[in-house]
């Protein structure tokens, strides 16, 4: 199984010939369009199923199907929590779990970005398992930014994870540690002397024990696009 996430920069319609090269068979988009929008040129090969979340026609989060899996959003879903979207997958070769997310929230004065995530991971508590479980996206979050007085930043919510045994697929591909990653998925301004690494897969042990590679694009390829850079993880599933 082939996931990637990429914050496109919005007008993923235009940009999806460059995901659909690598043959994905779950894609998790961030900055993308409603459905009513998508109009994919002719040549490109439409998605199977489609799930669309989001209050900015323009910029929501975008999960798409291009082999048999299905998507449904949970009834558990918390609006407060915007786009960190609890979904069920089925109809592929492992049901599971996935947490689409674009933590960007500028409504919550508690904080925007990391901290939804943090009080999400805890309102889901029951949902996130062991196992058949994966939360992947634009996280906006990197250790070297965290707020030791607060409860909720990058490193916390790894902590969080690895107690039910979830990891970051890259860190365990790379063995890299959080905070030094070398693979930057986003360019400020996208200047390429202004590197972080800010999108994740957290993935359960089962996933991990299957994980087959990672791979994050590069800034010469990607930048035209977007200031982020996809990240591509294959499961031996």
């Amino acid at each position: 199984m082939k996931i990637i996430a990429w914050n496109c920069n919005m007008a993923f319609r235009k940009k999806a010939a460059f995901i659909l090269a690598y043959n994905p068979d779950i894609v998790v988009i961030s900055e993308c369009e409603n459905p009513d929008k998508l109009k994919f040129p002719n040549e490109i090969q439409a998605p199977n199923d489609i799930l669309w979340y989001g209050t900015n026609p323009h910029k929501g989060v975008g999960v798409f199907s291009y082999t048999d899996y299905r998507f449904q959003l949970l009834e558990c879903h918390n609006p407060a929590f915007k786009n960190i979207l609890p979904i069920s997958v089925t109809g592929g070769k492992i049901d599971f779990i996935l947490f689409a997310i674009w933590a960007n929230n500028p409504g919550d004065k508690d904080g925007a970005y990391v901290t939804q995530i943090w009080k999400a991971i805890h309102f889901y508590e029951d949902l996130i398992k062991e196992t058949k479980t994966i939360l992947i996206g634009d996280f906006n979050s990197n250790t070297i930014w965290d707020k030791p007085r607060r409860e909720g930043n990058h490193t916390t919510v790894v902590n969080k994870l690895a107690e039910k045994n979830i990891f970051s697929t890259y860190h365990k591909y790379f063995n890299q540690i959080q905070g030094k990653e070398e693979h930057p998925t986003w360019y400020l301004y996208r200047h390429e002397n202004k590197p972080y690494h800010l999108d994740y897969c957290f993935a359960s042990n089962d996933f991990i024990e299957a994980l087959e590679s990672v791979e994050v694009g590069n800034y010469k390829d990607w930048t035209s696009c977007s200031d982020h850079k996809p990240l591509i993880i294959n499961f031996n599933i």
